[in-house]
């Protein structure tokens, strides 16, 4: 089975991890079918693009859910850990969104470059195929430039 790649914003980081923006009602089948063990949604769960009852349409799909609620003006070192202790708490293969796919390729570009130990240009180029929090525009920007910066003070167990 292929990629969905015509999924918003879909990006295949490694055989491992797939990253997108929204998910739409086919979309967690489709993920089931690619074998996806686990979805870690990083966005507010009452966004008018989010899935309806996503915890639900997963389970109906054998997939585990876990909704880390990143608010977009305000990423925390403590989404980042339960992020990342989700995914290290995983066998198999792993989805990460939210809406665009830039809560979703910010926090993939600290786990890769901290923890999976992928090269830092090499991680920072899958996020930046995204965006890239130190030249975008977005009022929010300089918050989450800041963010990708951090170095992790204790690594998931």
């Amino acid at each position: 089975m292929s990629d969905p790649d015509d999924i918003l914003a879909w990006q295949r980081l490694s055989e491992r991890i797939t990253t997108s923006g929204k998910l739409d009602a086919p979309d967690p089948a489709r993920l089931a079918e690619i074998g996806v063990a686990r979805v870690i949604y990083l966005a507010m769960a009452d966004h008018p693009e989010a899935l309806p009852d996503a915890e639900g349409a997963f389970a109906a799909q054998g997939i585990d859910y876990t909704h880390i609620p990143v608010p977009f003006a305000a990423p925390e070192e403590a989404h980042y850990q339960a992020f990342a202790k989700a995914i290290e708490a995983t066998e198999g293969p792993v989805h990460v969104h939210c809406i665009l796919n830039w809560r979703a390729s910010a926090f993939c570009y600290r786990y890769n470059r901290d923890v999976a130990g992928m090269p830092e240009p090499e991680a920072r180029a899958l996020m930046e195929q995204q965006w890239s929090p130190e030249t975008s525009e977005h009022e929010d920007a300089p918050t989450w430039a800041a963010f990708v910066l951090r170095q992790a003070q204790d690594q998931p167990e």
